[in-house]
């Protein structure tokens, strides 16, 4: 049964996450707090692993999360479940685009469909801000104001946002050295 259920969050998941691999997140975010498959710290943890590892982040994550929750069965359930829907879609839309090629309506709905694919996507950098760099569990248990931040994390953003943007040498450096300098020093610092 865990198997459909895998495939049935990630179906739902992949029909209603316009917009890429970051829209997955809020479902993501949600699909935790309603299963308990995972936490919102792993969830973090599963972000940086399907960020820096070849392939789309919605997939990735799928079938990081269906392997965590049951295995290699439940990595392909959640993998397909995410899948399905773009590839039922696509062939839809292949299927009658040349009739509806030049329609004004179906022109404005993707036109309308740009404004929730970046909602979508705010969402998702919200989420991982929220916990990348604040322990807001850990702060509603002890109610100080020094476990609200998690400062490691917001020391680590601020010199790769100095590295990307003001230093003269650095900035023009190709991503992959960023999340490579990123993973080093989440190691040395344990973080």
């Amino acid at each position: 049964m865990i198997y459909l259920h895998l495939f049935f969050e990630f179906f739902k998941t992949g029909l209603f996450a316009v917009g890429g691999g970051l829209a997955t997140i809020p479902f993501l975010y949600e699909m935790s707090a309603k299963t308990g498959w995972f936490t919102y710290e792993e969830l973090a943890n599963m972000i940086a692993v399907s960020e820096s590892t070849p392939g789309p982040m919605g997939i990735n994550m799928a079938t990081y999360v269906g392997f965590e929750t049951s295995g290699i069965l439940g990595s392909i359930c959640a993998t397909i479940g995410i899948v399905t829907p773009s590839v039922i879609i696509i062939l839809i839309i292949a299927k009658a685009l040349q009739a509806f090629r030049s329609n004004r309506y179906v022109d404005a709905a993707f036109y309308g469909i740009r404004p929730c694919s970046l909602g979508l996507i705010a969402a998702a950098g919200a989420i991982v801000a929220k916990i990348a760099l604040f322990n807001v569990d850990l702060f509603m248990q002890t109610g100080l104001f020094t476990d609200l931040v998690n400062i490691r994390a917001l020391i680590l953003a601020a010199v790769l946002l100095v590295l990307t943007r003001a230093v003269k040498y650095t900035k023009n450096l190709h991503p992959l050295w960023f999340i490579a300098f990123s993973a080093v020093m989440g190691i040395l610092l344990k973080y």
